[in-house]
């Protein structure tokens, strides 16, 4: 948790200080329409951007819109995007998206995260990349890592979840920054706010910070655990290791159904 929460004017000064230092911060998805930048954004979830643009040229060049990429098998996709990360689901999210574009909304992407959110593979952060950069009309905050990190060690957000980021980061700017909050906390994540070795030195606005010089102690999740580590025992492997008893088990009282009585001899 950050030592120190910035109010909401203080959150605004530090993100104009922010976007004079990255004037350059922009989406680096390549795209030409907003059909490439949402299919690249689906591609793009725990795989960077540059994985990313080196196979959708040649899935564009195959399938350059929706109904193009509605009629392949997502076998035919897996031999294109093979190179990323999940690429089989990803291959059958985007042709059943492609698919509910033509049937939908006439082969067009829709313009309100309602509509977005409701295709395979796209959630509340993918719609809103889409919104923001093509018509500069999110519906909130873009939170990826980069955004989660920086904003923590800033002190614009004491929480740790997307969600809860996205609302906090929502209340302190204005609705017409909200696109450019999330590429400009991206580009100060990947060049100067580094997740294991942040470059406070070298920082514009570290005396802003609040976490200048510690941040690497802030917004980082935590490590998981060794491949080889000891599993965790719990209940009976535990109570076992401490030398705790077992209750002993109640015996099982069987009661004996009475012998039939013989049927008594017929006398002559």
């Amino acid at each position: 948790m950050p030592k120190k929460l910035l109010k909401a004017d203080e959150v605004q000064a530090v993100y104009h200080r922010l976007r004079a230092l990255h004037p350059d911060a922009h989406c680096e998805l390549d795209h030409k329409n907003a059909f490439e930048l949402l299919c690249a954004t689906v591609m793009s979830a725990q795989t960077t951007d540059v994985a990313v643009n080196k196979v959708t040229p040649a899935l564009f060049a195959a399938y350059p819109d929706a109904r193009a990429l509605a009629k392949a098998s997502p076998l035919d996709l897996e031999g294109l995007i093979n190179r990323i990360g999940m690429y089989r689901q990803k291959s059958k999210n985007l042709v059943a998206l492609a698919g509910m574009l033509v049937e939908h909304h006439g082969g067009e992407v829709p313009r309100t995260l309602p509509e977005l959110v409701k295709l395979p593979g796209v959630g509340r952060k993918t719609a809103n990349v889409v919104l923001g950069v093509m018509w500069g009309k999110p519906e909130g905050v873009v939170v990826d890592t980069h955004v989660q990190r920086v904003s923590q060690r800033l002190g614009w957000t004491r929480f740790t979840e997307p969600g809860d980021i996205e609302l906090d980061l929502a209340k302190k700017l204005p609705e017409k920054e909200w696109d450019m909050t999330s590429h400009t906390l991206i580009f100060h994540g990947r060049r100067i706010c580094f997740a294991e070795k942040p470059n406070c030195a070298g920082c514009g606005v570290s005396e802003l910070c609040p976490n200048a010089f510690h941040a690497e102690k802030v917004g980082r999740k935590p490590p998981r655990p060794p491949r080889d580590a000891p599993a965790v025992k719990t209940g009976a492997k535990v109570a076992k290791k401490a030398g705790a008893k077992r209750p002993a088990a109640k015996k099982l009282v069987v009661t004996k159904r009475p012998a039939k009585t013989a049927k008594t001899a017929k006398t002559k």
